[in-house]
């Protein structure tokens, strides 16, 4: 059986997700009878067939699933490994952390003054702050060596340890019926719309709803979709027009303190964990130090994991 190239498998990656021939052909940037004939060709020489074709849906087979799961890693890893090394033989190497805003709970300005306090020769840290996705992104594809991530997040491919675990708060309208209470359950906003976040994987979805487990013992509340959103900003401005209700972390509830905007306890939601996430195979002087900073910070940082009154 002759191997897969990676074009192949950026054909099949693309299909995969967008499960539309027509779509995926335009996202690639090609026709769409040669994207066809590629993934027929890959299948007779796989010998198993990994999309259900009809004429209104196509659907990954349990072959097709197994190999967009390796194919994301492979692809990923052929960019990552290009960009790593045209990286390193940059005559001055630096140090790319990667951040979305609020996603270090403060941690970040301590960390990276025990980084640079740590005594050794080590490349100067240069943080890029993106929006959402966009750091797990970069420490995939190889712009990035190290990243602070909440949880949750596809690990795949990488290394992570959890720093600070705190818990998260309703984001509501001040004139909102339940602001008035010191503290809600779950249950409470049951049927209230609440935002989605581009790009979200199902996983993420259930987590930034509520709805990845009750901690108090009870069925997860059901939300109607609200607004799409891509940043915390945009989220603050959907619930004051009480178009929404929404979860947020406490550091990230002490960043935006707004008089149209009311945070309540939450008994049962889960909390959120900010981690530390390097790849895999990463042999880094430099990120090894990025590390032990961050898990010294962390042990001397009070932990956000308490009851609120």
């Amino acid at each position: 059986m002759s191997e897969l190239e990676v074009r192949e498998l950026r054909y099949f990656v693309a299909v995969a997700e967008e499960l539309n021939f027509s779509r995926a052909a335009q996202r690639l940037g090609m026709a769409q009878p040669p994207l066809s004939k590629a993934i027929a060709q890959m299948e007779s020489r796989l010998g198993v067939r990994l999309l259900e074709r009809t004429t209104r849906q196509v659907r990954l087979t349990t072959a097709g699933q197994v190999l967009l799961d390796q194919a994301r890693i492979a692809v990923d890893a052929v960019h990552a490994a290009a960009r790593r090394t045209q990286r390193a033989g940059q005559p001055t190497p630096q140090l790319v952390v990667a951040v979305k805003p609020g996603g270090d709970a403060g941690l970040l300005g301590e960390i990276l003054a025990a980084y640079r306090g740590s005594g050794a020769q080590l490349p100067p840290p240069e943080v890029v702050v993106g929006g959402s996705g966009e750091p797990i992104a970069m420490l995939r594809d190889g712009r990035a060596d190290v990243a602070l991530l909440r949880s949750p997040f596809d690990d795949r491919g990488l290394d992570s340890e959890t720093l600070v675990v705190e818990p998260r708060l309703a984001v509501l309208p001040t004139a909102h019926r339940l602001a008035r209470r010191r503290r809600l359950r779950l249950t409470d906003l049951e049927g209230e719309p609440i935002p989605r976040w581009k790009g979200a994987a199902p996983s993420a979805t259930a987590y930034y709803t509520g709805s990845d487990g009750a901690g108090d013992g009870l069925a997860p509340a059901t939300h109607p979709e609200g607004p799409l959103v891509a940043s915390v900003e945009q989220l603050l401005e959907v619930v004051a027009l009480g178009q929404a209700v929404a979860f947020l972390s406490l550091s990230t509830t002490e960043r935006y303190q707004r008089p149209d905007i009311a945070y309540r306890p939450v008994t049962g939601l889960s909390p959120s964990a900010v981690m530390v996430a390097w790849p895999e195979t990463s042999r880094s002087a430099a990120v090894a130090a990025f590390i032990q900073a961050a898990h010294n910070v962390a042990a001397h940082h009070p932990t956000h994991l308490t009851a609120l009154a």
